[in-house]
């Protein structure tokens, strides 16, 4: 029977600078502080410009409760399964789920120096179960970044953008027009908009967020550790602002 350290790559046949790479990068991830953070914002605010910047720089895992509950099945844990379940019978999967999905991730060692959650928590009682599972293992969210914008802005921001499908490249009416209207800079093929992407659509999205999300906002501010960001603001001047929040 072949053992299992044969399915593994030998460290001799990996390339030299990939080695020093990871280990460059784990020497800097030592010296950085532990941060647990919440990222709270409308569509279009700029969360998913700024979430792979504040996780590179501090080490930390990026917990998007979405594509946990799709891994979670895929992998068929315990919590997986209880959660195909409940999407079979069209239910909402609960609370417990997941944020036991969230415990099983944030032990993870690739979660070692903290992390950041997008999607979650977007009730008062899902953030209050956070705080159960994190005072367990004594530790608590460091800070909540809200990501604070303007309705009107993100409609011109949301409404404006057209998408070339086949190679994922965006375009806005006003910001980064094509050369031609409608039509993709490169292969001259006609620019879509997503269905999402419609003010109708937005109109509601925003309804449902400010409904739910307010009342965390609200829960975290009591605590003293929300940090509102000016999300209209280009995103360099975003990231600064996050730096700012983060190192103070």
């Amino acid at each position: 029977m072949a053992s299992e350290s044969n399915s593994a790559p030998k460290l001799d046949d990996v390339p030299s600078h990939h080695i020093m790479t990871e280990l460059l990068r784990r020497m800097k991830c030592a010296t950085k502080p532990h941060k647990r953070l919440i990222l709270v914002g409308p569509p279009g605010s700029g969360k998913g410009t700024q979430s792979p910047i504040i996780k590179d720089e501090y080490c930390l895992c990026h917990l998007a409760t979405g594509d946990m509950l799709r891994a979670a099945v895929a992998a068929k844990t315990p919590l997986g399964i209880k959660a195909k379940q409940a999407m079979d019978n069209g239910e909402l999967v609960s609370d417990d789920i997941v944020v036991g999905i969230i415990d099983e991730a944030i032990k993870k060692p690739s979660c070692q120096k903290g992390f950041i959650l997008d999607g979650f928590p977007r009730t008062v009682v899902q953030a209050q179960k956070l705080d159960e599972i994190l005072e367990k293992q004594g530790i608590e969210v460091d800070k909540v970044l809200n990501f604070a914008i303007d309705d009107a802005i993100l409609e011109e921001r949301i409404t404006g953008r057209w998408i070339h499908p086949s190679s994922g490249r965006t375009y806005h009416t006003k910001f980064a027009p094509s050369k031609v209207p409608g039509v993709d800079d490169v292969t001259g093929e006609p620019l879509i908009q997503r269905k999402d992407d419609t003010a109708a659509v937005l109109k509601s999205r925003l309804e449902a967020f400010h409904k739910q999300t307010q009342p965390v906002i609200d829960y975290y501010s009591k605590k003293g550790i929300v940090a509102n960001l000016p999300a209209e603001k280009s995103p360099k001047e975003v990231t600064a602002e996050v730096e700012k929040v983060l190192s103070s």
